[in-house]
């Protein structure tokens, strides 16, 4: 499978914070901290790392939306991020304007990213 983007990094101001944020919001979506270096870290699944966080101090805002294998999981992502801090910035349900059966959840992480899991099921 050919894929567009090979992979995408945001910039967060506390490494430690968001890596312990990150471990436990991807887990659930079935991802794992694969590499890290000084306050750098990526995420990925079969041993490719495709996010990464890394610390900096000018942050900008970015939108990430990570593929979630059913509706569950979508929930369980927004759950454990709410419960560790995050804000919402929508619920998990349908969104009909992307199409019939997007089904996803948003939240801001720690820095004010835009965070999101969705199911296209």
């Amino acid at each position: 499978m050919i894929k567009m983007i090979d992979h995408i990094g945001i910039d967060v101001n506390n490494y430690s914070q968001s890596k312990s944020f990150y471990v436990e919001i991807l887990k659930i979506l079935g991802y794992d901290l694969l590499m890290e270096f000084p306050n750098v870290g990526g995420f990925g699944l079969n041993g490719k790392a495709e996010f990464w966080i890394s610390e900096e101090k000018n942050i900008g805002k970015s939108h990430i939306a990570f593929c979630a294998s059913s509706r569950e999981k979508v929930d369980a992502f927004y759950n454990k991020a709410i419960e560790l801090g995050a804000k919402d910035n929508g619920k998990p349900g349908i969104r009909e304007m992307y199409h019939p059966n997007y089904y996803g959840a948003f939240v801001f992480d720690l820095d004010g990213n835009n965070i999101e899991a969705v199911f296209h099921g």
